[in-house]
């Protein structure tokens, strides 16, 4: 029964008057981007746009991303929950309904946003829930953050269009993707950051559904 009671409280959103108080200072975090030494919150060159992405655990994420020509830097936080500057092992227990997110920082010149959607849509199942493969709870929920309406709306036909593929795929189970503009966004501890380049051997849940997202083919 306990067991049960902790299971469901990972997979079910938390309320005001149920999630973690938090803190009201932010926790540590690096300064630089441990792979190309660029200032993790900035200040960033002029012209870049931020794209915020959950992927189920971010680690793995964080990679995929910041080996794509055109993103200047990218860091792993929290996202789209109710407790103010949460701990890791605060989100693990599901009672700040944050998710693990990627902030993606690049440059539209040389990579488009439906560019960066279609690695999202096809290097994740987005039609899980609150999980990802064996990473279950809200955390790992999938997860779309915009920063604007031209961004939400490339957002939404990416989505539909990716629906339609899985559909003719024979797989009609819908897309759970979160698709809302970006909440606060809280670094992760030091730690995380670039943490797949740190441990290379370290864990990487990502696994997609092998449909390909039919947008981004052209910047």
């Amino acid at each position: 029964m306990f067991l049960n009671e902790i299971f469901s409280k990972k997979t079910v959103m938390p309320s005001e008057q149920t999630a973690l108080p938090g803190r009201p200072q932010e926790i540590p975090t690096s300064e630089i981007h441990f792979v190309n030494g660029h200032a993790l919150k900035g200040p960033y060159p002029q012209g870049l746009e931020v794209a915020y992405f959950g992927m189920g655990c971010f680690w793995g994420a964080e990679r995929l991303f910041w080996k794509v020509p055109g993103v200047y830097v990218t860091a792993v936080g929290y996202a789209g929950g109710i407790t103010p500057n949460p701990t890791y092992h605060e989100t693990t227990t599901g009672l700040t309904g944050h998710a693990e997110i990627v902030k993606i920082v690049f440059d539209p010149k040389i990579v488009s946003y439906r560019q960066l959607l279609k690695l999202f849509f096809e290097e994740h199942d987005p039609t899980q829930g609150m999980r990802q493969g064996n990473d279950i709870g809200t955390t790992y929920r999938s997860a779309i953050y915009t920063t604007s309406e031209n961004q939400a709306e490339q957002a939404r036909e990416a989505l539909d269009v990716f629906q339609d593929a899985l559909n003719k795929a024979g797989r009609d189970t819908p897309i759970t993707t979160e698709l809302a503009p970006v909440p606060t966004f809280y670094y992760a501890e030091d730690y995380h950051q670039q943490y797949l380049a740190k441990n290379p051997a370290g864990y990487c849940g990502l696994k997609g559904t092998g449909v390909s997202c039919p947008v981004g083919q052209a910047a």
